[in-house]
């Protein structure tokens, strides 16, 4: 049985064949490729800017009566007469209860006229001291009546100015818990009185930023009562201690609550603004970690991408601050960096 070649000069004229086309191929394949990406990526950049850095700590608070009181009787007496209802705005000095003060009145008037009295004895006695008809101890005695009764008629107007009470600052007085004619007994709430503007918030501060902290820096105050309000204030006092078991420190602000819309016992969310800085910033999605480096892509003046290695400071949601690198006006590529490489044309489309 003969030997037969399977490379006969027909097989060998396919192969070479073959072999021609598919270089042709893949030739014009990798040309069509080549000019593909000789054309623009279409991206969007914005410029590099200079913005607000707030360097801020968050925390909770709860709002504070920057003064409060419970208005009571100080005296068992019938009440006569109210001067105020519920939520009064009312000024230091206001009558806001009398209480039944007849028997207080009539006891005042009875020693305004005894002091009259013991007076005008204790000057005929000094009359008649001078003609020799009237011994020293009578006008001493009289001289203690005279103390005596004085004494005695302060203690009943002091006892009469119990039975009117008065608002002892300004500020805004809570729900009235007595009645026209109820008997009230010392230590009796009638109600309350709490001075809110401005209002005070204390929240507590890790020591950690202790050194950072001064008396006029300034607050923001949020409350979910009021989500698109911002009430301004600023610090007014730090604690004089550390709390030694969560290691923060109890810091005082005075919040500006003009319309009076905080009250006394709310919750808080406070900022507190530590320093404010003007830093370069570009958007977060600009920004390409590889490794341990950070770059980001410029477009150069003539609109080809350039990647850059940056050095990133701190961040805000959605920016990084710049600290070396690009300058101020730079344009960066912020969406499409997929796209591009280093050194390939761009079509940029500000933001």
């Amino acid at each position: 049985m003969s030997n037969r070649s399977y490379f006969t000069p027909l097989t060998v004229i396919a192969v070479i064949l073959a072999v021609v086309v598919g270089v042709l191929y893949f030739s014009d394949d990798e040309d069509t490729t080549n000019q593909r990406g000789m054309g623009a990526a279409s991206v969007i950049g914005a410029p590099a800017r200079v913005m607000e850095f707030r360097d801020i700590i968050e925390g909770l608070g709860t709002a504070q009566a920057r003064e409060s009181v419970d208005i009571m009787a100080r005296v068992s007496q019938t009440v006569s007469g109210i001067h105020f209802s519920d939520g009064d705005d009312v000024e230091e000095g206001q009558l806001l209860v009398s209480l039944s003060d007849r028997e207080e009145q009539a006891r005042v008037q009875e020693l305004e006229f005894r002091l009259a009295e013991n007076r005008r004895q204790l000057a005929r006695l000094r009359e008649l001291a001078q003609e020799n008809a009237a011994s020293r101890s009578m006008i001493d005695e009289q001289e203690v009546r005279v103390e005596q009764t004085s004494a005695e008629l302060e203690v009943a107007r002091s006892r009469l100015a119990e039975m009117t009470i008065y608002a002892p600052f300004s500020g805004k007085l809570g729900l009235r818990k007595v009645s026209q004619g109820q008997l009230v007994r010392s230590g009796d709430v009638i109600t309350t009185l709490d001075a809110i503007s401005p209002i005070f918030v204390d929240f507590s501060v890790p020591e950690l930023y202790l050194p950072s902290l001064n008396p006029g820096q300034r607050v923001i105050a949020m409350s979910a009562a009021y989500p698109e309000r911002e009430f301004i204030g600023e610090i007014v006092s730090l604690a004089s201690r550390v709390d030694p078991v969560t290691r923060s420190i109890l810091v005082r602000a005075s919040i500006d609550n003009e319309g009076r819309e905080l009250r006394a016992g709310m919750l808080l969310r406070i900022q507190l603004e530590r320093r404010v800085d003007h830093t370069l910033m570009v958007p977060e999605s600009a920004v390409i970690p590889i490794r341990n480096e950070q770059f980001v892509y410029v477009v150069n003046d003539e609109d080809r991408a350039v990647r850059t290695l940056v050095e990133t400071g701190r961040r805000l949601p959605g920016w990084v601050e710049i600290l070396d690198g690009i300058e101020e006006g730079d344009m960066i590529i912020v969406e499409g960096t997929i796209r591009v490489r280093d050194g390939l044309p761009v079509s940029v489309t500000e933001r």
